[in-house]
């Protein structure tokens, strides 16, 4: 299924809506101001909280964790590098590894080895978009919020990690 993340510049602290290609809305995503680094948490359209993202602070290189229902899933951590961006996740749902190009705009995700999803990013676009493609089957909402971290983990210059 494919999914369209745009970012509302506009907005107070970070909000995302995601919809499906056909512009159905699937999940909102809602950012805490006023907080030290990125705490995001991805909602269905009841309103029930699926998943809460934390960037953990002072850290050399970014580093976030994925929890759902308030259980740590996941962690994501960017390794250094000097061209392509790379990143170590260890997640109780797999084995997870992402493949992208030098400056992060589309990348893979992988699953125990297999392609599970696609994330293109809009070169010019007024505000930030991106296209999700995820196999069926697959946790969206997770998968999603994987995207995002990296997303933020290489496109946000907020710099709270130091």
């Amino acid at each position: 299924m494919r999914f369209i993340v745009r970012q509302r510049i506009f907005s107070f602290g970070d909000s995302f809506t995601i919809k499906d290609e056909l512009g159905n809305d699937h999940f909102v995503v809602k950012g805490r101001v006023f907080t030290l680094g990125n705490k995001l948490r991805i909602y269905d359209m009841a309103g029930q909280e699926l998943y809460y993202i934390e960037q953990k602070i002072l850290r050399f290189l970014p580093e976030y964790n994925i929890y759902q229902y308030g259980q740590p899933i996941a962690k994501v951590k960017k390794e250094f590098t000097f061209l392509k961006p790379r990143f170590n996740i260890t997640s109780t749902l797999g084995n997870f590894t992402i493949h992208g190009n030098f400056l992060g705009m589309n990348f893979s995700i992988l699953k125990n080895g297999r392609h599970v999803a696609e994330v293109s990013k809009r070169w010019f676009s007024f505000s930030d978009t991106y296209g999700v493609d995820i196999a069926e089957g697959e946790d969206y909402g997770f998968l999603l919020a994987l995207a995002i971290v990296i997303d933020q983990t290489i496109h946000d210059n907020n710099h709270n990690n130091s």
